[in-house]
C-alpha cells in the first residue's frame, strides 16, 4: 500500500483517509488503526463477506458516541464500490458489497467499525432488485447465543456445546464465533434452504433443548424474561436481517472482535476460561489458526430434516 499524504492506493484505487489519528475507542485506538485491523484481516474476512449484502454500523463520534445502521451505500462513495439492489419490503436499497481490502478501508474511513452480513449470497447471474422473503435461499443458518442478565461466559459457552451437540445429529458441522460482546453464535453450511424454513427448524431444535434444558435456554424475545438464561435468537435467520461478519469490530468499551475460535477453546470458556479477543489478538491467532471459520465457505450438501 503506498501512500502520499493522507491519500492511499490499493488494489488499483485511490482512497483519501482523514482523522487518521482521532481516537474510535476509550483506550485511544484510532482510526488509523482501525483501518490497520482491517487490513490485517482482509484475507480471512472478504471469502465470508463475498455476495453478502452489507450492513454497517458507523460510529463517527467514536464507540462510545452516537451510531446509526446504514444499508445503502453511503452517500458521494466512489463509482468503483460494486452495490446489489434489493427490494425489501418495496423500499430499494443499495447495499455496497465488500469485496476488496480498498472496499473494507473505505468503509473504515467512513468509521464503520462493524459489518453485517446476512445468512444468503446475492444470486449469480445478479438479478436486480432481488426481492427478499420467506423463499430467500440461506447457504448457513445461525444460532445466536444471547445471554440475559445474570448469566456468564461459562453459561454462555456451555449453551454453545449443547446446541451444537444437537445440531450435530442432525448432520450438520457447527462451527462457532465470538460476537465481540457477551455472546457466542453457532453456525453451519446448509444445502440452499429457505429462510423461513430454517426458522421453523431453528424454532422446533430450540423448543427442545428449552424443553430438555428449562433452567438454561428460552427463545422469548422479552428482556424481563431472560435473567439468567441464554437467548436462542432463532429469528436472526429471517432474510431481512443481519449478524455481525466474523473478523469485524464492535463499537464496544475496547476494539473487539467477533472472533471464530475452537470448539475446545469453547470448551475452556465452559471451565472459566476468558474468551474475548481484541484487535492486537486476531494478527497472532490467525497466524496460528488460519481462518477457523473456512468451513463455512465450503460447498455442503447438509441439508434440514424433513419436518
Amino acid at each position: 500500500m503506498a501512500a502520499t499524504g493522507t491519500s492511499v492506493e490499493l488494489d488499483g484505487h485511490l482512497i483519501t483517509l482523514t482523522n487518521l489519528d482521532k481516537p474510535l475507542y476509550p483506550n485511544g485506538f484510532t482510526k488509523a488503526e482501525v483501518i490497520q485491523h482491517y487490513l490485517a484481516v482482509a484475507d480471512v474476512m472478504l471469502p465470508h463477506l463475498a455476495r453478502r449484502c452489507v450492513t454497517r454500523v458507523r460510529f463517527p463520534d467514536g464507540s462510545m458516541g452516537p451510531s446509526f445502521y446504514e444499508k445503502n451505500a453511503p452517500g458521494g462513495s466512489p463509482d468503483w464500490l460494486r452495490t446489489f439492489t434489493v427490494d425489501a419490503s418495496s423500499t430499494l436499497i443499495a447495499y455496497p458489497l465488500i469485496d476488496s481490502a480498498a472496499a473494507l478501508v473505505l468503509m473504515a474511513q467512513y468509521a464503520a467499525l462493524e459489518l453485517h452480513v446476512p445468512q444468503w449470497q446475492a444470486p449469480t447471474p445478479a438479478v436486480q432488485p432481488f426481492s427478499l422473503g420467506d423463499d430467500t435461499l440461506a447457504d448457513m443458518l445461525m444460532v445466536d447465543l444471547d445471554p440475559g442478565e445474570g448469566t456468564t461466559m461459562v453459561d454462555t459457552a456451555e449453551a454453545a456445546l449443547i446446541v451444537a451437540t444437537r445440531l450435530a445429529v442432525d448432520g450438520l458441522l457447527p462451527h462457532v464465533k465470538t460476537t465481540g460482546s457477551k455472546g457466542l453464535q453457532v453456525q453451519a453450511a446448509i444445502s440452499p434452504t429457505g429462510a423461513r424454513r430454517v426458522v421453523s427448524y431453528l424454532r422446533r431444535i430450540g423448543a427442545e433443548l428449552m424443553a430438555s434444558h428449562p433452567n438454561r435456554f428460552l427463545l422469548t424475545q422479552n428482556r424481563a424474561a431472560r435473567t439468567g438464561l441464554t437467548l436462542i435468537d432463532v429469528l436472526q435467520n429471517l432474510a431481512v436481517r443481519n449478524t455481525i461478519a466474523p473478523y469485524s469490530l464492535r463499537g464496544r468499551q475496547e476494539p473487539s472482535v467477533s472472533t471464530p475460535v475452537t470448539w475446545d477453546e469453547v470448551a475452556a470458556a465452559a471451565a472459566g476460561a476468558p474468551l474475548v479477543f481484541t484487535a492486537a489478538d486476531l494478527p497472532p491467532r490467525l497466524a496460528a489458526h488460519g481462518d477457523l471459520a473456512a468451513d463455512l465457505l465450503t460447498p455442503t450438501a447438509a441439508s434440514l430434516p424433513d419436518e
